[in-house]
């Protein structure tokens, strides 16, 4: 048995038949119309309205909070010539936020200027010193984008220098508002704006159409972009962004944005959702994530061809140390989880607080809780950090019933931002730990996964695919399809990258029908998934080479219903680790305890049919089967009285009996001929004489001479063999050594010449 990583959800529900035949005569597949009628389209006219943006699905910015009154104030800031500070965030939400208002700005004829805090100098959202520093260089309206609504301290201190600030803040908003003198949020309780689920980029794109009285198509691109890569949900107003916004991308304007699809390797008429959430956004959020955040803006917003590449290169070489840097901290996080702990709070010196937002939702998918990953500052005390939930657990409300345990708290229901002093982790620990169990959200582990139906290989087609990219952009409450595939056979299975990470396959059904998978980072699991009952979860695409185009499964999670057997014969190397649980190391030889590292040996259980090791297997998770029986039918009983997951097959054969074969009457016959003319022989270095003189394998011959010795036609002192005169007359049919080998090579033919699937039947049968 494997389990998933996720939690699976199957959503298919009870489709009517009148909706169906509609859609049928539409043209629409089966697949697609059970899709769109289990996400809650159910009329025609939804369901086109849903497939086709239109400009005039965007919302009336003025009914978002503050807004006229952002917009005067900024409309007075312009005709007075006043310097205006457009304050973002380091990520690339905040770094689109800032180049769309920006860009707004400067269509305008403000005055205008940025900056985005560094995150290791300055922290999250508005901070005193910077704007201190800004007001001196005589900055005298502050507008924030993607932050604010935590700034308290930082806009009261604008306030006594007679500097206003207006917000623009799409962020979780906290028991107490900044006295700031707007305050623009799409989810403020005194707001009427029918959409609450913006972005930054979004609540900044809505101020940009505020302004110019007009959609502004041509900062469509950023406002995507921000979207998509903050993961926000990509419904209504948001979609409508997304899709127009794509459309604008191709229109090839941007300079740096086509440089950074260059370095991206992005076809620029192929960009979609997954190249932005994938390849663009990572190299936009790294350079925050490692340092400055500033030259993100001027990439989006510059004009120089030579500049454009020059950043985009840069930002590209920044991922790459990021990426390691991510790989890094994950080990060493895992390596500190608590197995008991129902929260994980790991906390660590010398990590950087840039990278641990990925690295907790790494530690999320591994332990299926949620956590938070904080850096620890030895000189001041304090730990930094970042935190990622589950489904069904909003962090920011439990976290925030702490809150006076925080230096600093932000974030929403699924990522939190906070730093403490060091002495209170073990404190939030616990009192977290205690809540969550006291309100019963312990039941929620690990991450769901929907299931938007089971398909045949077959069904899997070219058509299907195409049609469901009209349900597109996919991300966060419109997710892409996700299939589930089974009763399908693996084959051609190949590992890829530098690291062996990835795999590539296909599946393969009754019918002999083919479907191509690629499996990213599924490298270490490679024997898991060669078992048969293994059911595939993926989403479908298109794969394009050489000017083919075939349907390809993208695997995202995958089961195994019973028995496991992993095949590791003829790999006696210890460097692959075993799955987690109860283990028990059986040898039928002792002498196959050698295979082993010399730590392990000490726990081999040695086969002598006792019922302490039936025993001892009744509560085994999982057996690992050193060398090969003499009795098959052994190893078959010892599966068939348990309750394993998973067997190792080693199947490690000291003698190589099958190998060898069976001496035959006529070897037997010569060697008792030649001990008849040497009747005494020391054996220990004698023997090797012998088999070049009768040319019988050494292994084959020791065989042999144990025969002779069961039959008593021969006695064996301190290595000294002493041939028995006038011994009983026995054929050597009656040795039990001799029958031993008959059934240890049939073992053997079976055990180790079998494919791996036979062997799997015949135990599970």
């Amino acid at each position: 048995m494997k389990k998933a990583t996720y939690n699976w959800q199957v959503n298919p529900q009870e489709v009517p038949a009148d909706f169906k035949t509609e859609l049928k005569n539409q043209g629409y597949s089966e697949a697609f119309i059970q899709l769109v009628w289990s996400r809650g389209i159910h009329d025609s006219k939804t369901l086109q309205h849903f497939l086709t943006a239109s400009i005039d699905d965007l919302h009336d910015p003025f009914l978002i909070h503050d807004m006229e009154r952002a917009v005067n104030r900024i409309q007075q800031a312009i005709v007075n010539d006043e310097m205006i500070l457009v304050y973002g965030d380091y990520d690339a939400d905040g770094i689109t936020s800032t180049a769309i208002l920006v860009e707004t700005l400067e269509m305008l004829g403000a005055n205008v200027g940025y900056v985005l805090p560094n995150r290791f100098i300055h922290g999250y959202g508005p901070n005193q010193e910077l704007f201190a520093e800004k007001i001196a260089e005589g900055y005298q309206l502050i507008v924030t984008v993607d932050n604010g609504v935590a700034g308290n301290d930082a806009i009261a201190f604008a306030n006594t220098q007679g500097v206003d600030v207006i917000v623009t803040d799409h962020h979780e908003l906290p028991p107490e508002l900044p006295e700031a003198l707007a305050i623009v949020h799409p989810r403020h309780p005194a707001g009427q704006y029918p959409f609450g689920e913006l972005a930054g980029a979004g609540v900044a794109f809505k101020v940009a159409c505020a302004l110019l009285e007009e959609v502004p198509f041509e900062l469509l691109d950023l406002a995507c972009l921000g979207t998509v890569a903050d993961l926000v949900s990509l419904t209504d107003e948001n979609r409508t962004i997304v899709q127009l916004g794509l459309g604008v991308i191709k229109q090839n304007q941007r300079v740096g944005l086509n440089q950074l699809l260059a370095v991206s390797g992005v076809d620029l008429q192929k960009v979609d959702e997954t190249a932005i959430g994938f390849s663009l956004a990572p190299r936009l959020n790294a350079i925050g994530r490692l340092g400055d955040p500033n030259p993100a803006v001027e990439l989006l917003t510059t004009f120089d061809e030579e500049r454009a590449f020059q950043l985009a290169t840069e930002l590209n070489t920044i991922n790459e140390e990021r990426k390691q840097l991510v790989k890094q901290t994950t080990k060493e996080a895992l390596a500190l989880i608590e197995p008991d702990a129902a929260f994980q709070l790991i906390a660590k010196a010398d990590w950087n607080p840039g990278i641990l937002g990925i690295v907790a939702g790494n530690v999320v998918k591994q332990t299926g809780q949620p956590a938070v990953v904080l850096a620890i500052d030895s000189t001041t005390g304090q730990a930094k950090g970042s935190g990622r939930s589950v489904e069904g657990i909003n962090l920011f409300a439990v976290l925030g019933e702490f809150r006076d345990q925080f230096t600093h708290f932000g974030g929403h229901a699924a990522a939190v931002g906070l730093t403490l002093p060091v002495a209170n982790l073990e404190t939030v620990q616990q009192q977290v730990n205690t809540y969550l169990h006291e309100h019963q959200l312990t039941q929620y582990s690990g991450t769901n996964l929907m299931i938007d139906g089971k398909l045949a290989l077959k069904d899997a087609s070219l058509a299907l695919v195409e049609e469901l990219k009209q349900l597109a952009p996919f991300g966060t409450d419109n997710p892409a399809p996700h299939f589930l595939f089974e009763a399908a056979e693996l084959t051609e299975m190949r590992k890829l990258g530098a690291e062996q990470q990835h795999l590539k396959f296909c599946l393969v059904d009754d019918q002999h029908t083919k479907l191509d998978v690629i499996a990213f980072n599924f490298g270490e699991v490679a024997e898991e998934l060669q078992q048969t009952d293994t059911q595939f979860v993926g989403d479908l695409d298109i794969n394009e080479w050489n000017g083919h185009r075939k349907v390809q499964l993208q695997l995202i999670d995958f089961k195994v219903e019973g028995l496991q057997v992993i095949d590791r014969r003829a790999k006696y190397s210890w460097q692959q680790a075993l799955e987690a649980g109860k283990t028990v190391y059986l040898a039928f030889d002792p002498a196959s305890k050698k295979i082993l590292p010399p730590e392990k040996r000490a726990a081999v259980v040695t086969y002598d049919n006792t019922p302490e090791l039936i025993e001892e297997l009744v509560d085994c998770e999982q057996l690992v089967v050193l060398d090969c029986p003499a009795e098959r039918a052994v190893l078959k009983e010892l599966v068939s009285t348990s309750s394993l997951k998973r067997i190792y097959l080693f199947l490690y054969s000291r003698e190589e009996a099958y190998l060898n074969g069976m001496a035959s009457q006529q070897q037997f016959a010569a060697l008792y001929k030649f001990f008849q003319k040497y009747p005494r022989v020391d054996v220990r270095y004698k023997l090797k004489n012998i088999s070049n003189f009768l040319r019988i394998s050494e292994n084959l011959l020791v065989f042999m001479i144990h025969v002779f010795s069961d039959l008593k036609f021969v006695t064996i002192e301190d290595g000294v063999l002493q041939l028995v005169e006038q011994p009983a007359n026995r054929s050597i049919e009656e040795s039990h050594v001799y029958q031993k080998r008959l059934h240890q090579i049939e073992s053997e033919k079976f055990l180790l010449l079998s494919d791996i699937k036979t062997i799997r039947n015949w135990l599970k049968d």
